[in-house]
């Protein structure tokens, strides 16, 4: 995709969506830490459901730990992976504990450090809880990314280079969401809803899907 069309994509999707933002529901850095780690291999929405509850008891790493894995468990039992997750976080709440004082790094090394977080989830917690230009690729942005030609790569981490080296100001910090979003409700991974997306023009996707009121 052309500098000039990249800068337009991401214009029309501003233009329908101002001030984009995760869907997982958090109160701070550390919520945010436990909610996208439980997202992985689960929806928005699922996670949510499960981490209400959970997050009016648990704001802190300490309180996690007070909380203890069973308890958490029975609050996170609805997730998938959740004994994988359960353990995770706690070893998480304990190593921010420990060696940062309760407060969630604002740097990805140190989040990377944590049981449970990879890069994927480091970026997200750098541009949601800290406003970090990050490009956090999930199926949905590397799908995107692809099909559209904005940034074509064969690996996640290609993908997100190539985001971070095309998107121009002023939308970098909130591309991820802009790409998140029109994946999961317009660019769907079986049948794209072309008819209906506002940058369906700058799109190198050529099997466009027609209208079906149409047909």
């Amino acid at each position: 995709m052309k500098k000039d069309n990249i800068f337009e994509f991401y214009r029309r999707l501003a233009e329908d969506n101002p001030e984009p933002e995760t869907e997982l529901e958090f109160g701070n850095p550390y919520q945010l830490v436990v909610a996208v780690a439980l997202s992985a291999q689960a929806t928005d929405v699922g996670v949510n459901k499960a981490t209400r509850a959970l997050f009016e008891k648990v704001k802190t790493p300490q309180q996690m730990l007070d909380l203890g894995e069973d308890a958490l468990k029975e609050h996170i039992k609805t997730i998938g992976l959740f004994n994988t997750k359960a353990k995770n976080v706690i070893l998480a709440a304990r190593i921010l504990v420990d060696e940062f004082d309760g407060e969630v790094p604002e740097d990805r090394a140190s989040l990377e450090k944590l049981p449970g977080v990879g890069r994927k989830t480091a970026n997200v917690v750098l541009n949601c809880a800290f406003g970090h230009e990050t490009f956090a690729v999930d199926t949905h942005i590397f799908r995107v990314g692809n099909r559209t030609g904005l940034a074509p790569g064969k690996t996640p981490l290609a993908v997100e280079k190539k985001l971070d080296k095309q998107t121009p100001q002023p939308f970098r910090v909130g591309a991820h969401h802009w790409l998140i979003l029109h994946g999961r409700y317009v660019c769907k991974a079986r049948k794209p809803e072309c008819w209906r997306c506002t940058v369906a023009d700058l799109c190198r996707f050529k099997k466009k899907t027609p209208d079906p009121a149409a047909t």
